[in-house]
């Protein structure tokens, strides 16, 4: 399957490539300036959906199966669902291993690491803690890209960092301040801090363009190519974890539809949207569409547990989306 919002980004790009041709130039410039579109806006917006549910499903299957290897069985289905889509891209010839190291890099971030460190940080640390430490994640993006791709850090990206964040405190503290003073990091903190600095890299690296275009444009075959490498590394970390804990999984119904769950929406289509929102928005804007996350679990919280929404959401709202905007201002 080829994406047709995936070539158009192509061949705009090559258009402006040969406009500016002998001028020195920074390739990451546009992309932190990039206007949101609805298109783009409605890309970014499925993932956060997508990860709040994960996170819920994540906490409710704590006790059937370790942390680590529910990230390698959800990536082992995900394998299978790639497949018939995309089974060309395993080729010799399909320039795959060629450029191996590329998509190894890839593939540890965001494969590899980032959901195996959320599901381990939901083992030692709250909620409240795993998500006020995710909040951070537009300030990893802006810091990455200007300290490793040399891209600009534009004032209306920092005031939008701050709106984002705010709408994000405010969820979390149910519109009581007080309760975030009584916040105390754990081992899980530094993990999902840890698992937000790899998807901010991971999300960097998509806006470069060193693997073979047959690849790139089709979003089956990209994601498969992580995934085979990804699998390598999520399978080496798992056995870590049988190696040097009291592993167990607890087989049944609700671990098999959990396992479909995140295998099919967080991990497929969460990444198919994700890779399309960062290639026509950016890297930066991207990062602050990740913030929507909490406003979802929270709304996630109210349907499951049956507290009906307050004031608070719609100010968490429009603080965060505020944020979004404000930072696609030129």
């Amino acid at each position: 399957m080829r994406d047709f919002a995936t070539k158009s980004f192509v061949r705009a790009r090559s258009r402006d490539s040969s406009a500016t041709a002998g001028k020195p130039q920074c390739p990451y410039i546009s992309r932190m300036s990039q206007k949101i579109t609805p298109l783009s806006a409605l890309l970014l917006t499925v993932p956060p959906l997508l990860w709040a549910g994960n996170a819920v499903v994540g906490r409710m299957v704590n006790n059937l199966v370790p942390p680590i290897t529910l990230n390698f069985l959800r990536w082992a289905v995900a394998l299978f669902i790639l497949l018939p889509l995309a089974s060309w891209v395993l080729r010799r010839s399909s320039g795959l291993w060629q450029h191996w190291r590329r998509f190894a890099l890839l593939s540890l971030l965001g494969v590899g690491c980032y959901n195996a460190l959320q599901y381990l940080a939901l083992q030692t640390s709250t909620p409240l803690n795993v998500t006020l430490v995710a909040a951070s994640g537009p300030v990893w993006m802006l810091a990455i890209g200007a300290l490793f791709f040399q891209a600009p850090v534009r004032r209306a990206q920092m005031y939008g960092a701050v709106l984002s964040i705010l709408g994000v405190l405010v969820v979390l503290s149910r519109g009581d301040w007080a309760q975030l003073m009584a916040v105390r990091l754990v081992a899980g903190d530094l993990f999902i801090l840890l698992a937000t600095a790899c998807w901010s890299w991971y999300s960097w690296l998509l806006s470069r363009r060193d693997e073979p275009e047959a690849i790139r444009q089709d979003w089956a075959a990209f994601l498969l190519a992580q995934v085979v490498f990804g699998l390598a590394w999520s399978g080496l970390f798992a056995s870590m974890e049988w190696g040097l804990t009291e592993a167990h999984i607890t087989w049944g119904w609700p671990l098999i539809g959990a396992l479909a769950f995140v295998a099919v929406g967080p991990a497929v289509l969460a990444y198919r949207c994700w890779g399309m929102g960062v290639q026509q928005a950016g890297p930066a804007v991207a990062g602050f569409f990740a913030n929507l996350t909490p406003l979802f679990a929270a709304i996630f919280s109210a349907a499951f547990l049956g507290e009906l929404p307050h004031l608070y959401h719609a100010l968490a709202f429009a603080l965060i989306i505020g944020g979004i905007w404000v930072s696609s201002r030129r």
